[in-house]
C-alpha cells in the first residue's frame, strides 16, 4: 500500500506514533543506548575529530532520547536537539537534567527545520535518514542551516531486514532509504546531492554499541563548502 492509497494516514504521523511508543524502552534496546563510561569515551573519541574540539554550535536532528545530544553537550558544545516524537524528547530532557546539562530540545521535522539559515557549525543525526520520506530534500535543508565551512556528521547503518520492520509495515515503501544503505551507497547519494567532500568511518567496535553489532554501522561526514 502506498501513501497515496491512505490519505488519512500520513507517513510522518505513523513515524511519530511509532517512536512515541518506543520512547520508554528505546535506550534498553540493543545498540540504542549509551550506559557505561567506557562506551561514552569510545563515542567521544569517534565524534571529536569530526565535530571539533572547541565549543561548536550543534544541531542534533532526530535526537531521540538524546544519545548524541548529551554526549556532545558534556564535551562542551552548545547543543540543540530536534525530534518528531514528543515522548522521545521527554526522555532526552530527563537525561540531560540528570547529567546537569543545558540542552535546548524541541519538536520539529528534520525535513522542514524551524531554524535560521547558517545557524550552526555542525549538524548531527543518528540513524535518522532511513526514516525520512524525502531524504534528498532533507539533506539540502541540513545544508541550509549549516554555516559555510561547517559539517554534517551522520551515524548510519545498513540493516537489510528480510521483512518490513515492525511498526513500519504500511509505510516502508514510502521511505527511499528504508533499511539504510551500505556506506559507499550513502556516500554516493550525498555526492549526488552536491556535496563534494564525503568521508566514511566504520563503527564496528563492540564497545560503541555495548554488544557485537549485527548490522553494518558507520559514520559519514560531509563538509559544507563556502
Amino acid at each position: 500500500m502506498t501513501r497515496s492509497e491512505r490519505p488519512d494516514e500520513p507517513v510522518k504521523a505513523v513515524v511519530q506514533q511509532y517512536w512515541n511508543g518506543r520512547a520508554e524502552s528505546y535506550d534498553d534496546d540493543g545498540i540504542s543506548g549509551v550506559h557505561a563510561d567506557e562506551q561514552r569515551e569510545a563515542w567521544l573519541s569517534v565524534l571529536r575529530p569530526w565535530v571539533g574540539e572547541g565549543p561548536q554550535s550543534v544541531l542534533d536532528l532526530g535526537c531521540g532520547t538524546g544519545t548524541l545530544s548529551v554526549l556532545l553537550a558534556a564535551a562542551g558544545h552548545d547543543v540543540t536537539g530536534i525530534d518528531l516524537s514528543p515522548e522521545m524528547l521527554g526522555r532526552a530532557r530527563e537525561k540531560a537534567q540528570r547529567a546537569g546539562l543545558s540542552i535546548d530540545f524541541g519538536v520539529g521535522d528534520a525535513e522542514q527545520l524551524p531554524v535560521p539559515e547558517n545557524g550552526y557549525d555542525v549538524v548531527t543525526a543518528r540513524h535518522l535518514i532511513w526514516t525520512l520520506p524525502t531524504p534528498a530534500a532533507a539533506v539540502q535543508e541540513w545544508r541550509r542551516v549549516v554555516r559555510p565551512g561547517g559539517r554534517l556528521v551522520l551515524v548510519e547503518g545498513y540493516w537489510d531486514f528480510p521483512e518490513p520492520f515492525e511498526g513500519y509495515e504500511t509505510i516502508h515503501d514510502d521511505l527511499p532509504l528504508y533499511d539504510g544503505r551500505p556506506p559507499a551507497e550513502l556516500a554516493a547519494f550525498l555526492r549526488e546531492g552536491g556535496f563534494d567532500t564525503v568521508e566514511c568511518e566504520p563503527l564496528s567496535e563492540p564497545v560503541l554499541w555495548g554488544e557485537e553489532p549485527e548490522q553494518e554501522l558507520y559514520l559519514v561526514a560531509v563538509d559544507v563548502s563556502e
